[in-house]
């Protein structure tokens, strides 16, 4: 007995794979030793020169945003409250400039340091 089949429809619009196919292009893998070496500079004894503390906090907080967005689309922060406050922190910390005068840049540099190495490592456990 023989039965009748569909044809096969695509997923997606061709619009709609359009847009798959844009996303993939642009993706990168996750590449967790920038992260760290920028948390090592930042969290070093040896604070990084004046010069370089704009560049390092926004590499730092193009590392938070990243990790954030792996949380949210894992769902991590419904499953551990703890990856939610992280997040919630990453989110304030991003939000704020680097702060005029050396040591307060250095503390905020290391307070963005901490947070990248908090929210990575609860991510990766």
């Amino acid at each position: 007995m023989t039965r009748p089949v569909r044809p096969w429809a695509p997923p997606l619009s061709r619009d709609g794979l359009a847009t798959v196919l844009d996303r993939l292009r642009g993706w990168t893998v996750f590449d967790g030793g920038a992260p760290l070496d920028d948390v090592a500079t930042a969290l070093d004894d040896v604070p990084p020169v004046e010069e370089a503390t704009e560049e390092l906090a926004e590499r730092l907080r193009g590392h938070l945003m990243r990790l954030v967005t792996i949380a949210v689309a894992a769902e991590a922060e419904q499953r551990d409250e703890t990856v939610a406050q992280l997040i919630e922190r990453a989110r304030a910390l991003r939000a704020e400039g680097v702060p005029e005068g050396r040591w307060n840049a250095v503390g905020h540099l290391r307070r963005l340091g901490w947070a990248v190495h908090e929210l990575l490592e609860r991510l990766a456990s």
